[in-house]
């Protein structure tokens, strides 16, 4: 009797929904209203499936950056600028790694902070630079969401600890400039120990609870507008509208940011009051004092207003422009900040002469002594 009757349920899972059609070839005799129910059961059926597909963990799904250009000369030149920023990054911050490392007199609370600075300088840039480049090289812009989260957390542990390394030194400033007479039974060693373990801890741990929110959140779409993966880009592809994250996020930019911040004002703030009453050559102690550290914070600063401002531009941007760009929050600061200190700071460069200058003795010494072997090969035969 029904022989013929056809239906197609044809759907679609989309950010905004999906579709059904239905369509039938049946013989006049067909009761059209029970083929019409029987498609409405299809369709309901299909969409709670539809429903349950929207909804995946974001573990099934494989993100897609948009930010990268198609490959060609102009790819490659950017590749070798990221390359040559990045190995001078690494170099930069090693030198003052292996410096303070090996110079017993600049085992002082200052310079172990600007250790923690160029190490984390190293993180932060080995975290991002590497898949940038592979990106660049392989024309391959995925990235699984365990590998975006993960970079996710690299990044802002970076930039917190960066904030927060920057408040540490602006306190052992103070209490240098305001307390000098203290100094000593304030900034101990154990003290400073318990100022670099809030320095790591309390920014590690709050941002993993704020990447665990993110990644549970339900995904509906999968391209990232940018060169790395942050937060609010993985938010933003999400299906709901994540209010406790928002909130939490909230929260961690004021203890995270607003208060390092306010720390580093008010610390400068009571150096500029003091310095103001000591005698002009008190006052030039201080600048060179605090010159190196507050040139490294405002150059930091500005990193982070600029990279908060190309979040807004980054669709108008070509792609290349938009590389170079996104680089600068990620590498121009690590790299800064050691040649600022290396030249602003004069225990480190006299440390650094004392370096260059007893490997010149060393090769001067090695050739005194291959001339001399000679001679005697030279009278013996």
């Amino acid at each position: 009797m029904y022989s013929g009757s056809r239906c197609w349920v044809l759907a679609r899972g989309r950010a905004g929904g999906s579709y059904a059609t239905c369509h039938s070839k049946a013989h006049q005799s067909v009761d059209s209203t029970w083929y019409i129910r029987m498609c409405q059961h299809f369709t309901v059926t299909l969409s709670s499936d539809l429903d349950m597909y929207q909804h995946e963990p974001v573990s099934n799904f494989t993100l897609l950056f948009t930010g990268y250009g198609p490959q060609g000369p102009t790819q490659y030149g950017v590749l070798f600028i990221t390359l040559l920023l990045y190995i001078a990054t690494i170099v930069s911050n090693v030198a003052i790694l292996l410096v303070i490392y090996f110079d017993s007199s600049l085992h002082k609370p200052m310079y172990i902070f600007l250790f923690n600075l160029a190490l984390n300088g190293v993180l932060g840039s080995t975290a991002v630079c590497p898949k940038i480049m592979a990106n660049l090289l392989k024309d391959s812009n995925y990235i699984s969401v365990e590998g975006c989260l993960t970079q996710v957390l690299s990044i802002n542990i970076y930039a917190s600890c960066a904030y927060a390394i920057f408040a540490g030194m602006a306190y052992d400033r103070y209490v240098c400039i305001c307390k000098p007479l203290q100094y000593h039974s304030i900034m101990t060693p154990s003290r400073v120990k318990v100022l670099l373990a809030l320095i790591y801890i309390l920014p590690v741990s709050l941002l993993s609870v704020q990447v665990y929110l993110t990644s549970r959140l339900p995904l509906c779409r999968h391209t990232i507008n940018k060169l790395f993966c942050d937060n609010l880009a993985i938010v933003n592809l999400s299906c709901v509208k994540d209010v406790i994250g928002n909130l939490y996020g909230l929260c961690l930019v004021f203890v995270l940011v607003v208060l390092p911040l306010f720390l580093v004002i008010l610390s400068y703030v009571k150096i500029l009051h003091v310095s103001l009453k000591a005698s002009e050559n008190a006052q030039q102690k201080a600048l060179q004092t605090c010159a190196p550290h507050l040139i490294t914070f405002l150059n930091f600063s500005v990193a982070i207003l600029f990279s908060v401002i190309y979040n807004r531009v980054s669709y108008y941007l070509p792609p290349e422009v938009n590389i170079l760009i996104s680089l600068d929050f990620i590498l121009l600061p690590p790299l800064l900040h050691p040649l600022i200190y290396g030249f602003k700071t004069q225990d480190i460069r006299k440390s650094l002469y004392k370096i260059f200058r007893r490997r010149a003795s060393i090769n001067s010494e090695f050739d005194s002594s291959n001339q001399n072997v000679s001679r005697c090969k030279t009278v013996f035969f």
